[in-house]
């Protein structure tokens, strides 16, 4: 029961950090409210933890519309940096999430260093050939490294095999639906935002009024169809 109810608490941090990154991106409106019945927002090692599962949308709203951050925001981008180190033999996805978060950092703080080879992208064996199924669910947890082109950011290997598999994700994301996984829909909706190449009879923009539709009242699927609409339109500067 103890591990059940740390889960939910750190569920509820993740939606509250979710909600305040939707209700600030461009456009107007507010995200749907974060379960809040544990008494404010989320502290010390738990929004630590929060701010790692969030990764790089935590500074989004910044990173589209070129503004600073909210100090308190880009305070906890640093200290997650800092508390989460990728382990040895860590899983591709936790790896990226990293360096996803080391460009979202330099993008919004002049002084944070550039790249350097010594934090060169990692690899994307993994998911280069791997089948649609799969390579729609590692690319809706990395759905943070979706952005536009257009942002003066070091191009990246995950966002160049989203591109190349165009077709695969728009299976995915289809499936996704019909499987009623909204985060994943939403994740996947994300990427498809950024390609040049997504089939008209897919109905993206039906597709994403219907995620929000099904599964907008979680923050975290309001936040990635928002952004996703962003994205499309590219209506964020």
């Amino acid at each position: 029961m103890k591990q059940s109810g740390t889960t939910a608490l750190l569920q509820g941090a993740v939606q509250d950090l979710a909600s305040r990154v939707a209700s600030a991106l461009p456009g107007g409106g507010h995200a749907p409210p974060a379960d809040t019945s544990a008494g404010g927002g989320p502290r010390g090692d738990l929004e630590l933890a929060a701010a790692r599962l969030l990764g790089a949308d935590l500074v989004l709203p910044s990173v589209l519309q070129r503004t600073a951050p909210a100090e308190d925001l880009l305070a906890l981008l640093r200290r997650t940096l800092d508390a989460f180190p990728p382990r040895p033999r860590a899983a591709p996805t936790v790896l990226w999430s990293h360096w996803g978060m080391r460009r979202a950092l330099r993008l919004v703080d002049v002084s944070a260093p550039g790249p350097d080879e010594s934090r060169a992208q990692p690899g994307v064996d993994w998911i280069a050939d791997a089948p649609w199924p799969l390579l729609t669910h590692q690319l809706a947890v990395l759905a943070p490294l979706a952005l536009p082109a257009t942002l003066p950011a070091e191009d990246c290997a995950v966002a160049r095999v989203a591109r190349e598999r165009t077709l695969d994700v728009s299976r995915g994301f289809v499936r996704a639906i019909r499987r009623r996984d909204w985060q994943q829909a939403a994740g996947a909706g994300r990427w498809l935002a950024v390609s040049e190449h997504v089939p008209a009879t897919l109905g993206l923009d039906a597709g994403l009024d219907f995620v929000e539709l099904m599964g907008g009242a979680d923050p975290r699927v309001y936040l990635q169809v928002r952004a996703a609409r962003l994205l499309r339109a590219r209506a964020f500067v």
